[in-house]
């Protein structure tokens, strides 16, 4: 009871950056949910405006990038976040807008979820972004990508291959996802510099709307309570296989993970 009750009155921060998903199913409102289930705290910068459901994904507006760091200064001013969870990067203007808020962020844990495609399939960003989503790679702790995104990332045909290119590009440590690999359970592996952790999880039999978001947010929000990385990375993936489990069909198409029926560790 009394880490709760501390966690309630003083919660860490956690700063999410990325873009709005009108279903909630993924994007700022999955990660507003993860956060505060894993006993943090959110304030959010929304990079984008989408037009998606459970089945489908049109359109992506950018957010005006000048907007977008006059926003993130005046939070910063008065709020200090404990971490970072960057999700969706439209464009070119607000990956550089990113760029510097996440330069001038210190020794903060950063969370880089490289979105890249919607959960139900369709790409979301052109090949013109790759090099700008590399430009983060240094400034990451860690980067949660796929299989398919760790590998049109780093430019590699070989999931694992590709984690270890991410990690001569600068990242820290590669949590790299088995959901979209045809493996009978999900396998999911932490590369660092110098080993690989890895996890085997049941495969549950749906599709789901944010599971990578869910994932992301979750670790930062650990990292944030002051957990080490393999600490937060189990505790994170715990979570999001519990919000699996419990998903709720709420549309006609994918499933949305039930992120608040989780109890807080």
């Amino acid at each position: 009871m009394r880490l709760v009750a501390e966690l309630t009155l003083n919660p860490p921060i956690v700063l999410a950056i990325g873009g709005h998903d009108p279903c909630g199913g993924a994007g700022i409102q999955a990660d507003i949910e993860a956060i505060h289930a894993s006993g943090g705290y959110p304030a959010t910068l929304v990079t984008a405006l989408t037009a998606q459901n459970t089945a489908r994904f049109t359109e992506c507006l950018a957010a005006d990038c000048d907007a977008l760091s006059r926003q993130a200064a005046l939070l910063m001013e008065d709020m200090t976040p404990k971490a970072i969870k960057v999700g969706l990067i439209p464009d070119r203007g607000v990956g550089e807008a990113l760029a510097g808020l996440l330069g001038r962020a210190g020794s903060l844990p950063i969370v880089l979820d490289p979105v890249m495609a919607a959960g139900t399939g369709q790409r979301i960003l052109g090949a013109d972004m790759i090099a700008t989503m590399r430009g983060l790679l240094p400034l990451a702790t860690v980067v949660t990508p796929n299989v398919h995104e760790a590998c049109a990332l780093a430019g590699a045909q070989d999931p694992g291959e590709a984690a270890r290119s991410l990690l001569e590009r600068g990242a820290r440590f590669v949590l790299l996802t088995g959901t979209h690999a045809s493996t009978d359970d999900v396998i999911n592996a932490l590369y660092g510099p110098t080993s690989c952790r890895r996890w085997r999880w049941p495969r549950l039999p749906h599709a789901y709307h944010g599971s990578g978001c869910t994932l992301a947010a979750a670790l930062a929000t650990w990292l944030a309570r002051g957990a080490d990385i393999d600490s937060a990375a189990t505790l994170a993936q715990e979570y999001t296989w519990q919000s699996l489990r419990h998903a709720l069909p709420l549309g006609h198409g994918q499933r949305h993970p039930g992120r608040l029926r989780i109890a807080i560790p």
